[in-house]
């Protein structure tokens, strides 16, 4: 994806560039706070912490009977791995994709779209899961869901230039 132009630059070209830097800033965001929430999940789903710790903010602790339960199903991995891992490791490519300047170019851009596509397929069916399976209201896990969401959204309007 090519956001600027050659020769002289016209104003199409700098709102272009700025909501490329204004979306970039705020997926660079929403991706650390994923990474920290899927971190939190991976620790709890390795029993490495207690969901309970005084130390960790109220919003974001896990009742033992209630969303630290969910980590633990069947359904909360992917061939074996802790979703939370996965979403560690896509978070850390998103945010080198961004920090390395190379997230909207081509191939690359359409890597980051797929695999935004595939984590809002994922938190469709885990929001499935969890409102009607296992049914827990798990505040986490739907932030999670919800980012995923706008990072895919945000991706869409970069890239929608080039995809049309």
């Amino acid at each position: 994806m090519r956001p600027y132009t050659f020769g002289q630059p016209s104003v199409v070209s700098w709102m272009t560039g700025q909501l490329v830097v204004m979306i970039s800033t705020f997926i660079l965001l929403l991706s650390a706070i994923s990474f920290l929430i899927a971190t939190y999940f991976t620790a709890v789903s390795y029993r490495w912490i207690d969901p309970e710790a005084a130390w960790i903010p109220s919003f974001c602790r896990m009742g033992e009977r209630t969303c630290a339960s969910i980590v633990f199903t069947p359904r909360a991995r992917v061939l074996g791995i802790p979703t939370s891992v996965l979403g560690q490791l896509f978070y850390l490519v998103l945010m080198a994709g961004i920090l390395g300047n190379f997230i909207f170019s081509s191939p690359f851009f359409y890597f980051y779209l797929a695999g935004s596509l595939l984590t809002v397929l994922l938190g469709v069916y885990l929001t499935y899961s969890l409102l009607f399976l296992t049914r827990v209201p798990c505040k986490l896990c739907f932030t999670s869901h919800g980012i995923n969401l706008v990072i895919f959204i945000l991706l869409l309007i970069s890239g929608w230039q080039d995809l049309v």
